[in-house]
């Protein structure tokens, strides 16, 4: 049970339902995530811009398939159950296959690029950060440019705040639930 009540769509007042109403338009129901988040409007509607601006086909230099991926990575890593689920559903709907759902979970890929990015991902959430001179010369090695690395960055960030947030409130999982693998969350 979440620790940090949802909001219900049509009890929502102000800003709070304008929010809502765009995301239940935009996706055709509203995510517990949302909804949760919902409770401070300036939370939310941040989540919203961060996440459309990264996901914007005029701006966006990442694809919506490895976008997903990343996400995936992320999740596995801080071992967050919510969003596990949530992109393994809209890694799907994407077009990201199966195998390569599973694969980004343990930052492989078929592809030595993704796998790159993956690797890179996960190097920021274990080193807080702080990555290494090698490892950015390799994410670079791998063909990476700088505006696909900024982006790399600004989706693990992205990423990090929704795992964090889902642990804090324990959001109810409201797509196909993904269990963490045990190597998820190493701290």
């Amino acid at each position: 049970m979440s620790r940090i009540h949802a909001i219900d769509p049509a009890e929502a007042t102000g800003k709070a339902k304008q929010l809502l109403t765009a995301v239940n338009t935009k996706l055709g129901f509203t995510p517990n995530l949302m909804r949760t988040l919902a409770n401070a409007p300036a939370a939310l509607e941040g989540y919203l811009n961060f996440s459309g601006a990264l996901g914007s086909p005029a701006n966006a230099v990442l694809d919506a398939k490895f976008r997903e991926m990343l996400a995936l990575a992320v999740a596995q890593e801080n071992a967050c159950e919510y969003c596990l689920s949530a992109h393994t559903a809209i890694g799907g709907m994407v077009g990201v296959t199966p195998e390569a759902l599973a694969d980004s979970r343990e930052c492989r890929s078929s592809d030595p690029k993704q796998e790159a990015g993956l690797r890179f991902a996960q190097q920021l959430v274990e080193r807080r950060g702080m990555v290494s001179d090698d490892e950015l010369a390799a994410v670079r090695q791998a063909g990476y440019s700088e505006a696909e690395i900024v982006e790399i960055v600004a989706h693990t960030a992205l990423n990090i705040f929704t795992n964090y947030f889902n642990h804090v409130a324990q959001t109810d999982v409201d797509f196909p639930r993904v269990a963490v693998h045990a190597s998820g969350a190493r701290a």
